[in-house]
């Protein structure tokens, strides 16, 4: 009976994640008809990435990390009035700490913004620095709602009820683009409309979680702010969150300089870089992180057995399947860019201009997609023998690495430079990753290795086969439905283009009897 309500809890939670991640895409999609590559778009972009930069770093680390596994051990012992009366109290000193930390911080945010916003851009168009400025001032409070709403979600997450929460992205999407199309009229420009929606959106995300926190019987509310920085659970938080801050920090300090360097390389470079890490995300989130989830159970059970052989096999399988998909859609992404934007963004406001700066970015970050996906998968092997040090000194050599060549490239290259070097620093990550697996004396990396690389090659030369007649598809049909709506203009091309390109690829895999092919369709039989 309990398998079946985790079997249905994960599959809610999937089905919610896939509509999160479309109404995600919808949500750009929106924001590139009413904003495209404007100095609005940028304005907007960075004004959202600020508040957002500070949830990520706290909010979910914290509750993932530190608040989830202190209220299960609290739960654990409350199975008496003292213990159920200790729990009620770690939860009000939490939930106290977290609004106050979270208003202080949101106070200060927007009292010093006109302060921050200079920080990203060169100065030269003040209608940029007093835009910017309006917007974050907007989103700021989106801090505060969705540290709440964290919260929520870790009360239910702690006692196994994961839909409702799994559910709120959704709700959040949704806001951001009802409220954009029906406030743009209305505002001085669409951006500000977004900003809104991005606030209504948060507030959304927690109150529809209060009910069922309610439900739970774990309802909480405020305490003294003495209580709350003594109580025993929330010094357990903050000790654990400690640490990993580190790691996190490098990880979003990469967003923020990569930011900077964007927003004073010109117009329309940031919110062209998010457009194309968006459908990048996408891809990523198709698979990869999939994989990843479902191979850590069976790995940290293999490890913890130390059946290293078993361990090592299925590390090289879910390589070798990530390098399957990714290094094949990375070829088709590269003949078909051009179509990919323009069906999904062209429209209003997202120009042919608009589609080349995405196209530029977007090349360069697809380039790095089967490191970014392997990455994925490697981390989990380190996470399974309980080392989260390793994966977390990786990511800080890659900020490092993608800074320096962002700072080098962003002059000759612009935003396809920031791209490049986000690739660069992920295949640099992954590099690390392997070598910090190779201390592991029990793991046959050299053998993992050769697997991988032989089984790579493999890949890309098949699809440089497939892609020879894909891209004499695209020529002939692009101008055939050149004349014709979008949908058909360039729907029917990269429709063509793909369908070739996988004939020609699954052919080839057929023809030489791939193991991994075997190997997926007898795990789909199943």
């Amino acid at each position: 009976m309990a398998k079946k309500s985790l079997l249905s809890a994960g599959l809610s939670l999937s089905f919610f994640t896939l509509c999160s991640r479309i109404l995600g895409l919808i949500r750009e999609m929106t924001k590139a008809a009413f904003l495209g590559t404007s100095i609005y778009a940028d304005a907007f972009g960075i004004a959202f990435m600020i508040p957002n930069l500070f949830r990520r770093l706290f909010a979910e680390n914290a509750i993932s990390v530190a608040f989830i596994p202190t209220f299960r051990g609290y739960l654990e012992e409350a199975s008496d009035e003292d213990g159920k009366a200790h729990t009620k109290d770690f939860l009000r000193a939490t939930f106290t700490l977290v609004s106050f930390l979270t208003a202080v911080v949101v106070s200060l945010g927007i009292a010093l913004t006109p302060l921050i916003i200079p920080f990203f851009y060169d100065g030269k168009n003040p209608l940029v620095l007093e835009e910017t400025t309006i917007l974050t001032r907007i989103m700021f409070p989106y801090l505060f709602v969705i540290s709440i709403a964290a919260f929520f979600q870790g009360v239910l997450n702690g006692v196994k009820i994961f839909s409702p929460s799994g559910f709120t992205p959704v709700l959040f999407n949704a806001f951001v683009i009802a409220l954009t199309y029906l406030l743009a009229p209305h505002t001085a420009n669409p951006a500000r409309a977004m900003a809104f929606g991005v606030i209504a959106g948060g507030c959304v995300q927690a109150l529809f979680q209060l009910p069922f926190v309610i439900r739970t019987g774990w309802a909480t509310g405020f305490t003294s702010l003495r209580k709350a920085f003594t109580n025993p659970g929330t010094r357990t938080v903050v000790r654990l969150i400690g640490p990993t801050i580190v790691g996190m920090a490098a990880y979003q300090l990469n967003d923020l300089v990569s930011t900077a360097l964007a927003g004073r390389a010109g117009a329309g470079i940031v919110s062209s870089l998010q457009y194309s890490l968006r459908l990048q995300e996408l891809i990523l989130g198709v698979f990869a992180v999939s994989i990843g989830t479902v191979i850590l159970p069976d790995l940290s059970g293999m490890a913890k057995s130390e059946r290293w052989e078993e361990f090592n096999s299925m590390l090289t399988t879910a390589c070798k399947i990530i390098a399957l998909i990714s290094i094949p859609i990375t070829f088709l992404s590269l003949i078909s860019g051009r179509e990919i934007i323009s069906l999904v963004y062209k429209s209003r406001s997202f120009d042919d201009t608009s589609v080349f700066l995405t196209l530029k970015a977007f090349r360069w970050h697809i380039a790095g997609l089967f490191f970014i996906a392997i990455n994925r998968i490697i981390s989990p092997a380190f996470y399974a023998q309980g080392n989260t040090k390793s994966p977390t000194l990786a990511g800080i050599i890659g900020f490092g690495v993608n800074i320096l060549c962002a700072l080098l490239l962003v002059a000759p290259m612009s935003g396809g430079g920031i791209a490049l070097a986000l690739s660069l620093a992920s295949a640099v990550n992954t590099i690390m990753l392997f070598i910090f697996l190779k201390k592991n004396p029990v793991i046959n990396v050299a053998k993992v290795i050769r697997g991988i690389v032989l089984y790579a090659l493999k890949l890309i030369i098949f699809s440089l086969i497939a892609a020879v007649p894909a891209h004499f598809v695209r020529m002939v049909t692009l101008p055939l439905f050149a004349d014709h709506g979008r949908l058909l203009a360039f729907g029917i091309p990269f429709a063509a283009t793909a369908v070739v390109f996988a004939a020609v690829g699954i052919a080839l895999l057929v023809l030489t009897k791939d193991i991994i092919v075997k190997i997926i369709i007898a795990k789909v039989r199943k």
